[in-house]
């Protein structure tokens, strides 16, 4: 029978609210239960070379009596401003249409996005980036998290469309050929529910440390 060495949980900061504190609580002692030595730590995708100010708990347990080490992600550089993770791109993306299956842009197969609709759109200069709806970026800054409702993806730091699928992948790390399948709305489930891959290492990394620390040299 194969044995479970660990196990790795990525929620939001919510998790640990009072409203859902309960269930936090007994998820651990679960783990516990089960012969796993568990520890939740916050983590922020940008101190792991992430241009994005994404925070997650990370919840990580090892088994028991095993002399395994801690998992501690070790930090990373990388983009640090949404300048340097969008700022090169200079094309416009492709505007999505009814029946479109998949973007035409030469730029990336992701690099699509809602058509502008809004009249603030019309305007930037008058726009403040305020509220849940029109966020919009800020060049020199980290982006807020990416995690898009209907309507709700970020709005381009030119102020005159939404960001493209390709576009908020480069915010939360991925490599610039992946492609990611499906209509738009899939993607922009996809692209927000990602855990940001750099940060996605620096864990799996740190769980392979802890893991060999029991290994003899």
């Amino acid at each position: 029978m194969y044995k479970v060495e660990f196990v790795l949980f990525e929620n939001v900061l919510g998790i640990r609210d009072k409203k859902h504190q309960h269930h936090f609580t007994e998820l651990k002692k679960s783990l516990d239960a089960l012969g796993f030595a568990v520890t939740d730590q916050e983590l922020c995708a940008a101190d792991f070379g992430v241009a994005q100010s994404r925070r997650r708990i990370l919840v990580s347990g090892l088994r028991k009596n095993k002399g395994y080490g801690m998992v501690v992600p070790r930090k990373r550089s990388g983009p640090n401003t949404v300048r340097a993770a969008i700022g090169h791109i200079e094309r416009e993306p492709t505007y999505f249409v009814r029946g479109a299956q998949q973007a035409l842009n030469p730029v990336h197969e992701n690099h699509w996005t809602m058509m502008p609709k809004s009249p603030r759109f019309e305007k930037p200069e008058e726009s403040t980036g305020d509220g849940r709806s029109f966020k919009r970026l800020r060049w020199e800054l980290v982006s807020p998290t990416v995690a898009y409702g209907h309507r709700e993806i970020h709005v381009h730091p030119s102020g005159r469309r939404r960001l493209s699928i390709y576009e908020a992948m480069l915010l939360q790390g991925f490599p610039p050929e992946f492609v990611i399948k499906g209509n738009l709305s899939e993607q922009v489930e996809q692209v927000s529910n990602a855990v940001p891959p750099p940060l996605a290492r620096s864990i799996a990394n740190a769980v392979k440390l802890a893991l060999c620390r029991n290994q003899p040299a």
